[in-house]
């Protein structure tokens, strides 16, 4: 009994075929190049650049005039900003502003995602209405509430002054880092409110309805089955907030510029002052590092410590497709 081997299909293909498919990888890798090249540039123009400028500038006494600087001082602007007692108040404001985002703002974000999930009527204006102050810019938004939170005519003593609870909410030392939270929170919340109403979405009815002839009802469905699957979002959105928290600048300074006595103050906001109003580039630039520093270590920690698995399914998932 004679066996027929049968050539791979690759083996059968003819030469043609093959040399023009050859030919045309180069090809590909020009179109490719091509397309790479203008935002790569872009990126280390923008971003590459001059993160290696301010890592430069920091080494050395310098206002940011008369050319490159030339009072080489080694860490001796890292050294007198981590015996600063300024720089241990912005941690303590980051902080205190990363852990109230935590715990009240992305809760109520989640909370009217859910809510808004259900079938009510309105929602879409809801949806809309509760979406458009993360439209609007930070300067807006700054100037805005500048206005509304104002101790003589604002809006905010009018309402609440009958009631005994009026204050000078931005120009107290207790009460300014909090309002810049409300503001923080009614800028932002809408758009982890959008994030999370994408991952609900995303949920399978059949879930849900499997779960409900299991005879699990309400917050046990919630509890069980909506927010264990809202995971990879949750973490997606804790992952946003504290990045930009960490680099909080624009509504600290159009609101307090920091104050009163540093109260409000952020390190976005201290670099600003130290390096644009009292000249010492040199220093602001210390700072700059810092702040990247942060950002980077929390961006890889996060990623390797809590993101892992997301993005290890996002791998496979990917590879499936290929």
């Amino acid at each position: 009994m004679t066996t027929v081997t049968r050539r791979p299909e690759a083996e059968t293909l003819p030469a043609g075929p093959r040399r023009r498919r050859r030919r045309g990888r180069p090809r590909n890798r020009l179109t490719i190049a091509l397309f790479v090249l203008p935002a790569l540039a872009l990126f280390l123009l923008l971003v590459v650049a001059p993160i290696l400028v301010a890592g430069y500038a920091s080494a050395f006494r310098w206002n940011g005039f008369g050319g490159l600087p030339t009072d080489f001082i080694g860490f001796g602007n890292f050294t007198r900003l981590f015996a600063s007692d300024i720089f241990y108040t912005d941690l303590g404001n980051l902080l205190l502003l990363i852990v109230a985002t935590l715990v009240i703002q992305l809760p109520f974000a989640l909370g009217i995602a859910m809510l808004l999930h259900q079938r009510i009527r309105g929602r879409a204006l809801y949806r809309l209405v509760f979406f458009a102050p993360y439209v609007l810019s930070e300067v807006i938004t700054g100037v805005l509430f500048s206005l509304i939170l104002s101790p003589e005519n604002g809006i905010a003593n009018q309402l609440l002054g009958p009631l005994g609870l009026e204050s000078e909410w931005l120009s107290h030392p207790d009460s300014a880092l909090w309002s810049i939270f409300v503001v923080m929170t009614w800028k932002y919340f809408g758009f982890h409110m959008m994030i999370y109403l994408a991952g609900r979405q995303n949920i399978p009815n059949e879930l849900i309805e499997a779960a409900k002839i299991d005879g699990a009802a309400g917050w046990k469905i919630f509890r069980y089955v909506t927010l264990p699957l809202l995971g990879p979002t949750i973490r997606i959105s804790v992952f946003l907030s504290v990045i930009y928290t960490i680099q909080l600048f624009d509504l600290v300074w159009i609101l307090t510029e920091g104050g009163p006595a540093h109260a409000s103050e952020t390190l976005a906001v201290t670099m600003f002052t130290l390096g644009f109003e009292r000249a010492q580039v040199g220093y602001a630039s210390a700072i700059s590092v810092v702040m990247f520093g942060l950002s980077l270590v929390f961006a890889l920690a996060y990623q390797r410590l809590v993101m892992r698995r997301d993005l290890e399914g996002a791998t496979t998932a990917m590879g499936g497709k290929r």
